[in-house]
């Protein structure tokens, strides 16, 4: 049989006669069509030739890569900005294996105040609305959702979703408790509720010494008109703000910015990302980039920055521990995505000065960890590899679990995880139908084989061990379910619950192993397939709890006799979901298109039932 012959080496000569001298892009790819790297250049013929020159004048790393190529394309663009621009989007899209990769990117929430008569503050995350104001970004969800808490003790601004405010005939829980003044029942007039926003957006704006002076003249204005109960609040909001203002002031001064640090050791680095908004620091985030080989600080802080404003407004500031490579270049890019000036800046002095000190320690704190973090997980891994007398630690590690309640929404997960933790973007879930309700053994057998029924169509990888939450029975469940796909030689490994369910008793059933395995307690190996057991069941749980939720909601209304799809579907449209049907009045059901009084009684009576 005739081998094919070699696919043949890039001709670079020929390309470089013909390639541009002008700014652009350019993507190598290797021979099955896969971009290996992404760069740009102001000059892109006299780029692209360096890659070729004599072999002894080239880092490891480039002939490693160059002995890869099969073709190059270009794209010219008109200015370096331009071709920032477009090698970061094109590096998000095709994640090249020799750039530098900025992880775990997602965009970040905001704070929106809404532009209704009575404005809504809320929480937002993704592409923005005409007419709405918006504040952040903020780190996190749950540094969203502190300060609207926060938010809501000091304005008492309502946050309630529309469809619930616009059918309420009496104040809620929030009013009851001193969290909003009820505009929903006109129990606050107009222009005091304004005031109330004006306040929050002054606060999000950081102006929170003109929030506390606007707020004293209120107090004194209502002193004065004898409404003591009203000022007294007022005067406990001044107090809680002069106390959250020392709390959060950063250095004393105002203005936006966003602070970059980077911290490395060998090839792993730690990104602290601080975020300040009018002076205040409204908390930070962490990144743990990819590094090629001999990537240095000045690259990869370019690579970054790039990266991350890509589809972001950047601030009119942005501070950095270290010089970015080519740095006139990434603030034209900075001031193109803002559409005016922004500072770049490295070597900062007086309080920037001690904002970048900050982020550095951070960033220093969060590399010490992941390192930690990595050599615990490389330990339970050579354990498991040792305990399993494995020839090479596993890359990939599949889990299954089953969760439901007495048979009801049973949901099946599979959990993946590699050399560094889990592969969150690999879980699966399985909604499992057709079953005896409670059989395990089905259940399992049914998840399993439609997992690698899509190994067939090219979906997926092969795991080098498959992990079930279960004894004998579900191992010879998967194991049945291998042979029917033709992958017999995969290592099966059962995890049983210990007497009384209590950790460190599992016992493991090995496939093609008479007996259980009990590992001692201190076991790193055992810590590993737990931390696994214990994700596949958290993400199985949380699953059968939503179909589990939604069976009942759907349920529920089903019982009521003269209620089809379309009527249901505009009820939930109306009041935002079931609990907002729960708490209306007939009069409020009645108004919903499609529903008459005699069917709102029904719906009311239905959801009222001793």
């Amino acid at each position: 049989m005739n081998e094919p012959a070699p696919a043949p080496a890039f001709d670079h000569r020929a390309f470089l006669k013909s390639c541009t001298a002008s700014p652009g892009v350019y993507q190598m790819l290797a021979g099955d069509g896969t971009v290996i790297y992404v760069g740009k250049a102001r000059n892109l013929r006299k780029r692209v030739s360096s890659y070729f020159r004599t072999a002894g004048e080239r880092s490891p790393k480039t002939r490693a890569m160059v002995a890869q190529i099969a073709d190059i394309r270009v794209a010219a663009t008109h200015t370096e900005a331009e071709a920032l621009l477009l090698e970061a989007n094109l590096i998000k899209r095709h994640r090249p294996r020799y750039n530098i990769l900025l992880r775990d990117d997602k965009s970040y929430p905001y704070i929106y105040v809404s532009n209704h008569e009575f404005p809504r503050l809320g929480f937002h995350r993704g592409a923005r609305r005409k007419g709405v104001r918006y504040f952040g970004p903020y780190p996190s969800s749950v540094a969203v959702r502190d300060t609207l808490n926060l938010l809501q003790k000091l304005f008492l601004v309502r946050q309630c979703e529309d469809s619930v405010y616009a059918h309420r005939s009496r104040p809620c829980l929030q009013y009851q408790i001193g969290r909003c003044t009820g505009p929903c029942v006109g129990l606050v007039d107009a222009d005091e509720y304004a005031a109330d926003v004006r306040a929050t957006v002054s606060f999000l704006e950081g102006r929170s010494e003109a929030v506390i002076g606007d707020l004293v003249k209120r107090m004194e204005a209502a002193a004065e008109a004898l409404r003591f109960e009203h000022a007294a609040r007022l005067r406990d909001q001044i107090a809680t703000l002069r106390q959250i203002s020392e709390q959060q002031y950063v250095s004393g001064g105002d203005g936006d910015a966003d602070i970059f640090a980077l911290a490395r050791e060998g090839d792993t680095a730690a990104v602290q990302i601080f975020f300040v908004r009018g002076g205040q620091n409204l908390g930070n985030s962490v990144r743990y980039p990819k590094l090629p080989a001999e990537a240095d600080n000045a690259e990869i802080m370019a690579a970054i920055l790039a990266q991350y404003y890509a589809e972001r407004e950047p601030p009119r500031l942005v501070l950095v521990s270290h010089r970015p490579a080519e740095a006139e270049g990434l603030s034209a890019l900075l001031e193109t995505r803002r559409g005016s000036a922004v500072r770049l800046v490295w070597s900062p002095r007086g309080d920037r000065a001690r904002w970048i000190e900050m982020a550095a320690r951070n960033a220093e704190l969060a590399l010490r960890t992941k390192l930690a973090g990595e050599a615990g997980q490389q330990a339970r891994l050579d354990g498991l590899t040792e305990v399993l007398g494995l020839p090479e630690p596993p890359r990939r590690m599949e889990c299954f679990d089953i969760s439901h309640t007495q048979g009801e929404g049973t949901v099946a997960s599979c959990v993946v995880f590699g050399p560094e933790g889990p592969l969150k973007s690999d879980y699966r879930r399985f909604n499992i139908a057709g079953i005896e309700p409670g059989d395990d053994y089905a259940a399992m057998h049914q998840a399993l084989d439609r997992r690698f029924a899509r190994l067939k169509k090219g979906e997926g990888q092969v795991p080098d061990l498959l992990f079930i939450d279960g004894g004998k029975g579900q191992v010879n469940q998967a194991l049945d379910v291998l042979r029917s796909h033709g992958l017999e030689g995969l290592r099966v490994i059962g995890v049983a619950k210990g007497a009384g369910r209590r950790p460190g008793l599992e016992t493991l059933v090995l496939s093609g192993v008479e007996g259980p395995s009990i590992l001692p307690p201190q076991s790193g190996a055992l810590h590993l397939i737990q931390q696994i057991r214990d994700e596949a069941h958290r993400f199985a749980i949380t699953g059968h709890r939503a179909r589990r939720a939604k069976a009942r909601r759907e349920s529920q209304l089903e019982r009521i006799p003269g209620l089809g799809p379309k009527r249901r579907g505009a009820l939930l449209r109306q009041f935002g979901g079931l609990q907002g049907i729960a708490r209306a009045g007939v009069e409020e059901l009645a108004k919903v298109p499609g529903i008459s009084r005699s069917l709102a009684q029904a719906i009311y009576e239905g959801f009222h039932e001793n």
